[in-house]
């Protein structure tokens, strides 16, 4: 799906299996953010080639946080030139509880080679900010693609809906400050990590409002 002329979207719809929405950014280096899971990257993998891209164009690969449905798939770019970047908690996170989720798992193939910190940064003619917004996950971080007036939250906030806290790193009150906070930011595409996109400023204050209004009395 073409959200705007640089950024793409392959949006998980499934009903039934669990995957995280993947975000291409479209520049003379081009970015992916949030890969998912292995066992449905195929969707991903289409919808690259459907634009005449594959693996080993990526050059920057972003997870917004560690969790398995966000960053599994990080394993299929390796071999490749694609550098990995995360926070360097979520890493923390890989490298102390990987191997409880996963005795086989190989936590090298995960290593960062770019931690996120707090910061604008730029990949080729991409500028981007990082902001670190814990709560569903301590190493969570949101992406303002300023040029585009584009938020990608990862698990912090949907369209009518919050992250989880109630797994090992959930803090219900960072979640709020970190929601709280990414609402100032005037962007008009909204892109979460799961579910549907949202459009438009006043349609993305409103979402925000009725977040705070609904669901921060329950974390």
């Amino acid at each position: 799906m073409q959200l705007t002329d640089r950024i793409h979207g392959f949006i998980w719809d499934s009903m039934t299996s669990n995957n995280c929405n993947t975000y291409l950014l479209d520049g003379s280096t081009k970015v992916l953010i949030d890969p998912g899971h292995i066992a449905h990257f195929d969707h991903v993998r289409d919808g690259l080639s459907n634009l005449g891209l594959g693996l080993n164009d990526i050059g920057l690969l972003i997870c917004t946080h560690a969790h398995p449905d966000h960053i599994e798939a990080v394993q299929l770019f390796r071999e490749g030139p694609t550098q990995i970047a995360m926070h360097p908690i979520g890493w923390q996170m890989i490298e102390n509880f990987g191997r409880m989720l996963d005795p086989n798992m190989n936590i090298g193939a995960f290593r960062p080679d770019i931690f996120l910190e707090e910061a604008p940064f730029t990949i080729g003619d991409i500028a981007l900010e990082a902001i670190h917004t814990p709560g569903h996950s301590p190493g969570s971080v949101s992406l303002f693609f300023s040029a585009q007036k584009a938020l990608f939250v990862g698990d912090l906030v949907f369209k009518e809906g919050i992250g989880r806290t109630d797994i090992p790193g959930g803090d219900g009150n960072q979640l709020k400050q970190s929601i709280r906070r990414v609402a100032r930011i005037e962007s008009e595409l909204l892109l979460p990590g799961h579910g549907d996109v949202i459009v438009g400023r006043e349609a993305i204050k409103k979402n925000f409002k009725e977040v705070e209004d609904f669901w921060f009395a329950y974390v």
